[in-house]
């Protein structure tokens, strides 16, 4: 049997700092009515979308520290349009979140931009370039 990738889990420092971030995206998270250390939101094609302070998970992870640097994961958001992809990167980076890839178009045919998250972790923000 192979396995499914359905869930990812984000470990975040600040949880309403984060969720307000996510929200932004058009994410609405809930926190677990048992502890207000993870909330959980179900996105289209049945993925599960976490997000765990790091206070809730470190006892899980022995020997876990925050990462530093650059982010190690990506999450990838599409857009309806290169323009979509510009207004959102410009009201995240408006709103004082780091932006890490200014909106650019790529060799392999997607308008780009990358920002990120409170944490860190790379938000990419993309849409389909026209066809010429």
């Amino acid at each position: 049997m192979n396995p499914t990738l359905n869930t990812i889990d984000i470990v975040v420092s600040d949880m309403q700092a984060a969720i307000a971030f996510y929200a932004r995206l058009g994410l609405e998270f809930k926190l677990d009515p048992n502890t207000a250390e993870h909330a959980a939101c179900d996105l289209p094609g049945g993925l599960h979308l976490m997000l765990d302070t790091e206070a809730f998970r470190t006892p899980f992870l022995p020997g876990w520290s925050a990462p530093s640097g650059g982010p190690r994961a990506l999450l990838c958001f599409e857009f309806d349009s290169p323009a979509g992809v510009d207004a959102k990167y410009a009201e995240l980076t408006e709103a004082g979140y780091r932006g890490i890839a200014e909106p650019f178009d790529a060799f392999w045919g997607m308008h780009y931009a990358t920002v990120s998250d409170p944490d860190g972790t790379g938000i990419d923000l993309y849409a389909a370039l026209p066809a010429t």
